[in-house]
This record gives structure tokens, C-alpha cells and sequence, in this order.
């Protein structure tokens, strides 16, 4: 005879618990594993950890590759002001990823939580429509990361790519030779970039080192948009939960006082999975915040300078980089805003459904969710500012604000 699947708490099939799991976080994996930053249990082998270990190293040196020699250029060989705040926003970027690649390892346990988190909701979901919501909120945070990825992706292939191969070899002056144009340059001081093979090196060197910069992007915006979106599942679930409270569902409890205990601590575990988001991405927004509002400022001067001077290919780099960065801080403020939505509703439902038709002191418990929802765990960005739509719009106009500035100083 053939088995029966195994089966998990919630009376599913293991094998769809695990399919289900894997659908909110497979991206998350896939794109963080590779820089070993996706969390493990503690069992894992001696072997991995040291693998590990050296992967750290190598994305830490190549991070240096880019940001190092590119200091030490600006410093010793770069004239005129242009050409220094040029080179400021291309320094920024690795300076950003090393700091969100320490945070991202300094928090794996908290990641990790967040993930076990995720695995006890789906397998403690008993109704297919809790499901339903549940697989309509994982399909639509993996399309969040899917765009992040994409606009990583196109601002990557301009600026590494698009920029040196239109380019093409350029003649060296003093010598009868060509060379690739490097997207971070170096100091000749050090060393003599130009000649082959080093040339070569070090232009395969940085593409390596601009992957992983977007791969670290890309992995920190996909993990709190997978985060933020299952809350927001949850808290449509609660809302669910709410209007069959008093009048009950056929897999809820008979009792009504149950049906209460189990709302209260769905929201209670709601509210500790955001705090718990919030300790894990706060710092993480935060250098999102800061880096974005510089870069949007720094690329929106190259694009009018590059274009005063009908350079049409730089032009169109710094905007699909402008863009980039763009659609990253926005998605930020947008998930922070999707949170904050979701906390509001709460509060409404619980005033809205039949709340007086409760008997006795029952009433009083709906006043402490309604209390829980207004005093909710926001998004912020290193508990400086909240992320929300509003902040965006404020991260544009300091970031234009900065640009006019710079504009009549230059």
C-alpha cells in the first residue's frame, strides 16, 4: 500500500507546507545565499561555516577593490570640481553595500527568527482562505523583489557594460596601446592599469565587485519587502478573524471567549514580528535613507551636466542610475506605508463589526486591540523617520533641494 503524506500541525499535506514556505522566501534565498548572508540553523557543519567565512572575506575585498583605489584617485589625480563630485556618487555606492553586508550579517539571527516565523504561519494555517491571502501576499512581495531586482539589473548593464563597450578601447597617449575604460578609476601611482593583462583583471575585477554591490541591494530591499508584506497578510487574516467574532466560523472555537483568546494572540505575535523586522531592518533603511538622498542628488547634477555637454550616453547612464535609486527608496517608504495601512485597518474593523452585541466585560477586550492598533510598531529608518509616502516625497525634495545648491556653488 502507499503512504499517506505526512501531515503538518494545521492537517495539510508536508510536502504543501513546504512548497508554501518556500514560495515567500525561495527569492530571498536565492539571491543572499550566494554571498553567504541567508541565515542557517545552528547544526550546519564545520565545512560551511568555513566556506562561509571566506565567501565574507572575498565580498569584503571586493567591495575594498572598488572603494580604496577610487579614494586614493580622487585624492591624488582628480582636478577641477565637476569631475570630484563625479566620483563622489560612485564612492558612495560601495561604501552603502558594505555597510548594509555587516548589518545583514550582524542580524542573520534575526532574520532567521523572522523566517521561523514565517514557517509557523504557514504551517498553522487551517482555512483556504486564510491561504488564499497568504499565497496573494507572498506572490505580490516576490514581484516587489522581482522590480527591485530588475531596476539593480538595468543600472548595473549601463553603468559596467553599456558605458565601457560604446566607449570602446581607448589609445593610451603615451604609449602604442589601447585599454578598457574602468567604470571605478585607479591611481597610476600604485600601478599601471592600462597594460594587459592587468587591465583585463581589474575591469573583470570591478564587474564582479558592481554584481555584488547589487546583489547586497537587492537582497536587503527583498528581505523587508518579504517581511513586510507577510505582517500585512497576517493583519488581513486578523481583520478576517474579527468579523466572525462574534457570530463564529465553523474552525474556529465554539466558545466565544476563545475565539477572543486566539485574536489577541494573533495580534500579540503580529506585533512582535514587526518589532522584531523593525530591530532587524531600521539601521539597513536607515543607510538606505541617507545614501539615497546624497545619490539622487549627485546623479540629478550629472545628468544636467552630461547633458549641457550633449554626452547623451553618460547622460542616460546617471538617469537609469537616478531611476534606480529612485525605485529603491520609494519601495522602502512603500512597504513602511503598507504596514502602517494595515495596522489602521485593525483598529477600524475592530470598531466596526457588531463589538455591542458582546456581553458583559467582553466588550472591554475589543477596547484594548483598538488601543494596540493606534500604538502600533512602525518602519523607521534607524528610529530617525518613519518610511512612508510622505518621507519619500521628502527625500525627493531634499535631494533636489541639495541639487540647486549645488548647482549655484559650482
Amino acid at each position: 500500500m502507499q503512504k499517506a503524506p505526512a501531515k503538518s500541525r494545521a492537517g495539510l499535506p508536508e510536502q504543501d507546507y513546504l512548497k508554501n514556505v518556500d514560495l515567500s522566501v525561495r527569492l530571498n534565498r536565492w539571491i543572499l545565499k550566494p554571498i553567504a548572508a541567508w541565515p542557517e540553523s545552528s547544526t550546519v557543519s564545520p565545512v560551511k561555516k568555513y566556506l562561509s567565512w571566506f565567501v565574507h572575506v572575498v565580498c569584503y575585498f571586493l567591495m575594498s577593490f572598488l572603494f580604496v583605489p577610487c579614494l586614493i584617485f580622487l585624492i591624488l589625480e582628480v582636478n577641477g570640481t565637476y569631475n570630484r563630485i563625479k566620483l563622489f556618487g560612485p564612492l558612495s555606492s560601495p561604501l552603502m553595500s558594505y555597510s548594509k553586508y555587516y548589518l545583514l550579517l550582524l542580524h542573520k539571527n534575526d532574520i532567521l527568527k523572522c523566517v521561523k516565523q514565517i514557517e509557523w504561519d504557514w504551517r498553522n494555517m487551517k482555512h483556504l482562505e486564510e491561504k488564499r491571502i497568504m499565497v496573494a501576499n507572498a506572490n505580490y512581495a516576490r514581484r516587489i523583489v522581482i522590480v527591485c531586482t530588475f531596476f539593480m539589473c538595468s543600472s548595473y548593464m549601463f553603468f559596467y557594460i553599456a558605458v565601457p563597450i560604446t566607449v570602446g578601447r581607448i589609445p593610451a597617449q603615451d604609449g602604442n596601446f589601447t585599454f578598457i575604460l574602468l567604470p571605478f578609476p585607479s591611481p597610476m601611482r600604485i600601478t599601471d592599469y592600462r597594460q594587459s593583462p592587468v587591465n583585463e583583471i581589474f575591469y573583470f575585477l570591478q564587474c564582479l565587485a558592481g554584481i555584488l554591490l547589487r546583489v547586497i541591494t537587492a537582497g536587503a530591499c527583498s528581505l523587508a519587502a518579504t517581511f513586510a508584506v507577510h505582517a500585512c497578510g497576517q493583519m488581513e487574516i486578523l481583520m478576517n478573524w474579527l468579523g466572525y467574532l462574534v457570530n463564529g466560523r465553523a474552525d474556529m472555537s465554539k466558545n466565544l471567549d476563545g475565539r477572543i483568546a486566539r485574536i489577541v494572540e494573533q495580534h500579540v505575535r503580529i506585533l512582535r514580528f514587526l518589532e522584531l523586522t523593525e530591530k532587524t531592518l531600521r539601521y539597513i533603511s536607515l543607510v538606505e535613507f541617507l545614501g539615497c538622498t546624497v545619490e539622487l542628488c549627485l546623479l540629478g547634477y550629472c545628468v544636467l551636466m552630461e547633458w549641457n555637454s550633449n554626452d547623451r550616453i553618460s547622460s542616460a547612464t546617471y538617469a537609469v542610475l537616478f531611476v534606480s535609486f529612485t525605485c529603491n527608496i520609494f519601495i522602502y517608504c512603500y512597504i513602511g506605508e503598507l504596514v502602517a495601512e494595515g495596522c489602521r485597518k485593525i483598529a477600524e474593523i475592530s470598531y466596526m463589526i457588531d463589538w455591542h452585541r458582546l456581553l458583559g466585560k467582553r466588550k472591554l477586550s475589543m477596547i484594548l486591540i483598538m488601543q494596540m492598533s493606534h500604538s502600533t510598531i512602525k518602519l523607521t529608518a534607524g528610529n530617525i523617520a518613519v518610511l512612508s509616502y510622505r518621507k519619500f516625497g521628502d527625500v525627493v525634495k531634499s535631494a533636489f533641494a541639495f541639487l540647486n545648491v549645488l548647482r549655484t556653488v559650482t
